[in-house]
């Protein structure tokens, strides 16, 4: 039996979880992920070429992951707040709840101590203003990452529930260009980024390889790391710099998908499949989710729900590779 004061000590945590998992029920058939992928001002041709680089290379992985993907990518001079209000207020009449939709920012940030702005050709766009468009497209499950410098300081402004938002510095005073974008882009391209191996690249495994290679990246170039990459996925609390149960932080991340592999992305596309993909990855959550409310369970249940789970997903597996 656990104790009363252990199970008011997880009350809130529970809580923050079940508010941040919006939409973690089974992904609706007709449902199809929305992504926009802003490349903002150089200043400089290098960074100019490089972030441009970037965005299209992600434009080319999500067009290619999904047949049912909507991709909008904006580039050099197109890259404007005014071609960005008018996308997402595109996406915000026609997505659905059970859409899912992402948004990366990658280039330069500034931040004046209460400010964030995302640089771009022509008028700056405010975190607060990025919030306020984001907030109005229905799709339940969102993700945000600002992989620009000074991106921790857009956090507050856009964090909700059921939204994911990860920067890769860890306030709005590290304001160096960053490199944190690089290794986003890798990690949806290699295959090691599956961490669980099933066969889907999620956000927090995204995240956590992203920033593993940014850290790397300074050790090797022995410098100090003027970036620090953190995420937060309740829409109440701190960003962290590593998700866990015991701070409540990572399960929406987990289990948001944003790249198929293999054979899951080819049954993702088989309409005679996806039916028992939608089943597979709705198990998947069911499973992470025991997993963060572990410690406010009995021994005895937590592992009869998951021993049932895992059979489920065995069971599910196997028709799939049918």
């Amino acid at each position: 039996m656990l104790d009363r004061s252990r199970l008011l000590r997880t009350a809130a945590l529970l809580a923050a979880i079940c508010s941040a998992c919006l939409g973690l029920g089974a992904r609706a058939a007709q449902a199809a992920p929305y992504y926009v992928t802003v490349a903002g001002l150089g200043g400089e041709p290098d960074y100019e070429q490089r972030f441009t680089a970037l965005a299209k290379d992600l434009d080319k992985l999500f067009k290619a992951a999904a047949s049912d993907a909507h991709v909008y990518t904006f580039t050099g001079s197109d890259a404007t707040r005014a071609r960005l209000t008018d996308t997402l207020g595109q996406i915000a009449r026609e997505a659905k709840p059970e859409d899912e939709f992402t948004l990366i920012l990658i280039g330069h940030g500034s931040y004046d101590g209460e400010v964030y702005k995302f640089n771009l050709p022509g008028p700056d766009i405010s975190g607060e203003d990025l919030a306020l468009l984001c907030d109005r497209i229905p799709a339940k499950r969102q993700l945000i990452v600002n992989t620009t410098s000074a991106s921790g300081g857009s956090i507050g402004a856009l964090q909700k529930a059921g939204r994911v938002v990860i920067a890769a510095t860890k306030t709005g005073t590290e304001k160096n260009a960053t490199v944190f974008a690089r290794y986003w882009v890798d990690a949806l391209r290699d295959g090691s980024a599956d961490t669980d191996k099933n066969e889907t690249i999620s956000a927090l495994e995204a995240f956590v390889y992203a920033d593993r290679k940014t850290a790397a990246f300074y050790e090797s170039q022995k410098r100090l790391a003027t970036e620090h990459a953190v995420i937060e996925d309740t829409g109440k609390k701190e960003a962290v710099r590593a998700a866990s149960a015991e701070n409540g932080e990572g399960l929406l991340a987990a289990n948001f998908v944003l790249l198929r592999l293999g054979a899951a992305q080819k049954a993702a596309n088989d309409p005679a499949k996806r039916a028992l993909l939608d089943k597979k990855e709705e198990i998947e959550r069911k499973i992470d989710l025991l997993k963060y409310q572990k410690a406010a369970m009995s021994a005895e249940d937590y592992k009869k729900q998951l021993s049932d789970a895992l059979v489920e997903l065995a069971r599910v597996q196997g028709d799939l590779d049918k």
